[in-house]
């Protein structure tokens, strides 16, 4: 059962997107901790999946983004699929989000559940619980986030828009 620890969780996409919106710039596990709401050990036991996984290198300071894009886009609606839920107020995710509501029309509204929501709809479970509070504070990875959440609930045509604009920002292409 060794094995078992090193099982990819939900916060470990957390993580990797963050050090993605950080983009290149000197990271610390204790402030990817205070900007996640995470706490210290759990950030280091993610980096060591992460590494374990080869989402890392061998460092464990650098995404390899060519594996890390790859598990996102054919792996995320396997792995952590979602489901639309009730509608509750919250933050707007996937196609109801910016900037991939600029490029999608859609009758139906997605939210993160957020008591100071300021908008409507169909409830998506964020990826991990301090998810919300972390995109809050940070604009790239609230937009990498309602990406990630397209490719867990969308439709083919929408996963499709979405894996190229993850391509841009992601592998810098």
């Amino acid at each position: 059962m060794v094995a078992s620890k090193y099982n990819m969780k939900p916060q470990d996409i957390l993580v990797l997107l963050k050090i993605i919106a950080l983009d290149s710039k000197e990271w610390q596990q204790l402030i990817l901790a205070q900007e996640l709401n995470m706490s210290q050990s759990e950030i280091s036991q993610s980096l060591q999946r992460s590494k374990y996984a080869q989402l890392l290198d061998f460092s464990g300071k650098k995404v390899n983004k060519i594996a890390f894009y790859d598990f996102l886009i054919h792996g995320m609606s396997y792995v952590f699929p979602q489901r639309p839920a009730a509608v509750v107020r919250g933050i707007a995710t996937a196609h109801s989000a910016a900037p991939i509501n600029e490029m999608i029309q859609a009758t139906e509204v997605y939210v993160w559940p957020y008591a100071k929501g300021n908008i409507r709809g169909q409830a998506i479970i964020p990826l991990y619980n301090s998810a919300v509070d972390a995109s809050l504070k940070d604009a790239t990875l609230y937009e990498l986030l309602a990406m990630v959440d397209v490719l867990r609930v969308g439709s083919t045509r929408e996963k499709e828009m979405v894996k190229l604009e993850l391509k841009k920002r992601i592998l810098d292409e």
